[in-house]
């Protein structure tokens, strides 16, 4: 199935037609692997622009924003994460109200089951993505402390991970 993008003729801006636009999937997933290849040159710049952002940590896992900004369309905000786990903490199942994109910067060796794919053992290297509102998590702990950049495109106004 494919989407037509309705421009104004000679501005180029297909919202000045005043016509919805509608994004395929892998569209949408261009749009997450631009904004990771983006966002990851600019990372350190944008958040000492911010100043220090505490981590926080809840049963073996610390979250550091590194940024934050809405896009890349409305009603959509893009975060990045540096995620940390500890050796043996097993991650609970859980979804995004969008997609995740991650790169394991350090150790892994732990099991990440995402449903509808097979398990895979994460090491440091790799990159996964994993699509909006689909379980994943909660596979065998990695032995060594494991750190990810994250990129998250989600949906504003919802909480970021939902348990199920």
């Amino acid at each position: 199935m494919a989407y037509t993008a309705y421009t104004n003729p000679g501005t180029g801006d297909p919202d000045a037609s005043g016509r919805d636009i509608m994004l395929t999937r892998r569209a949408f997933a261009g749009v997450a692997s631009c904004a990771i290849c983006g966002l990851a040159g600019f990372v350190a710049t944008d958040a000492s622009a911010q100043g220090a952002q505490p981590a926080t940590s809840s049963g073996g896992v610390t979250r550091k924003l590194l940024s934050q900004i809405d896009g890349p369309l409305p009603g959509y905000t893009t975060i990045v994460m540096d995620v940390t786990i500890e050796p043996g903490v097993t991650v609970a199942r859980h979804t995004h109200p969008g997609i995740e994109s991650s790169y394991v910067m350090e150790g892994g060796g732990g099991e990440l089951p995402i449903e509808g794919q097979p398990t895979r053992i994460i090491k440091a290297g790799d990159a996964f993505q994993i699509p909006p509102e689909t379980p994943h998590a909660g596979g065998k702990p990695a032995e060594a402390k494991t750190r990810l950049l994250i990129n998250y495109i989600v949906e504003k106004g919802k909480p970021l991970v939902k348990p199920v």
